[in-house]
């Protein structure tokens, strides 16, 4: 699954494969690739189901450098991708990345999630932002504090703000616990394993 429509080579290029896609990032963020940044893959099954119609906002909840966000930019170019991450140097080098592309449908947001309204999104993408929270190694890097208050905490505002939003949102989970979503929200698909799940909000 390249673009929808027949678009720039060079894009097309970009995502042949993760190794070439990640190339659009520093060697320093290379590395952290196999752990914290989202496989094309599970873009190519994530950006069917969250975009339902033209004009849909996405969110990814805890962006990095946006690999997600950019490559279902690509992928879904009637949507419109937002990723919000704390990190203020993940979201320059996603940016920056953005700018390489030549994507206009994707927005980056150095914010934590506590003070986001996420009614202003209309689904959902979770890649386990907050376990690092709970890691003794493999960190993105020292730059926040870590804690298992912390994971806690943000897991708790999450559970909230989704259980806000309305009928018929949905969201997407990888790694993450069954818990962490709202009652709510019905269990509808499971791919790549168990490791990939997809839920819609029916209270």
């Amino acid at each position: 699954m390249y673009l929808e429509q027949t678009g720039p080579k060079s894009i097309n290029r970009w995502l042949s494969t993760d190794a070439q896609f990640n190339k659009l990032y520093p060697k320093s963020i290379q590395i952290l690739a196999a752990k914290h940044w989202t496989p094309l893959h599970i873009t190519q099954l994530v950006a069917p189901f969250l975009v339902t119609h033209p004009g849909i906002k996405v969110l990814d909840i805890g962006s990095g450098v946006g690999k997600f966000c950019l490559a279902g930019a690509c992928y879904k170019s009637h949507a419109t991708f937002y990723g919000v991450e704390q990190r203020k140097n993940l979201v320059d080098q996603a940016e920056k990345a953005a700018g390489k592309l030549g994507v206009q449908n994707v927005h980056f947001i150095h914010s934590n999630i506590t003070d986001l309204d996420f009614r202003q999104y209309d689904h959902f993408y979770f890649f386990n932002s907050f376990y690092e929270n709970l890691m003794d190694k493999d960190k993105i890097d020292d730059n926040i504090t870590y804690s298992t208050y912390l994971y806690n905490y943000y897991h708790n505002q999450l559970y909230k703000k989704l259980n806000g939003m309305p009928a018929g949102t949905r969201i997407a989970t990888f790694h993450c616990l069954d818990n962490t979503i709202p009652p709510s929200y019905q269990l509808i698909d499971e791919k790549d394993g168990t490791l990939l799940k997809f839920w819609i909000k029916v209270l």
